[in-house]
């Protein structure tokens, strides 16, 4: 499971920093625009239902920045199963969450925390059997 990273600004969690839930709905919009709009990770969206994955999604950088958030979808190792994700796939998925978050103007540190948090993922999501 994702660790919740640690706020830095006055006691306030990084999701409070950001501007909590719309802000972090609003990267994923962005998120999912970048990630569907390139052709080598669109194939593995084809079947999805997108409205479900942008809440696992919200849900899941909300904890990660200390929101009043949990995720709730499937294991990571268990909703990639047998997806056949490369670790160039899940480098290219951390780039465009940090644009991403680079567009809303997050702080440099929070996106650290972030990307340090998703790096600790990458074992349950590449090459999920």
């Amino acid at each position: 499971m994702v660790e919740e990273t640690q706020g830095s600004t006055a006691g306030d969690s990084d999701y409070q920093a950001v501007g909590g839930g719309p802000a972090i709905a609003s990267v994923v919009d962005v998120f999912y625009r970048n990630v569907l709009a390139d052709p080598q990770l669109a194939g593995y969206f084809a079947d999805s239902d997108l409205a479900k994955l942008k809440r696992h999604q919200v849900q899941l950088v909300s904890q990660v920045m200390g929101g009043p958030v949990s995720y709730d979808g499937l294991a990571l190792a268990e909703a990639h199963k047998g997806r056949g994700i490369t670790g160039e796939d899940f480098g290219k998925v951390v780039v465009h969450l940090v644009a991403a978050l680079e567009a809303h103007d997050v702080p440099a540190d929070i996106i650290g925390r972030v990307v340090t948090a998703l790096g600790a993922t990458q074992d349950d999501i590449v090459g999920a059997h």
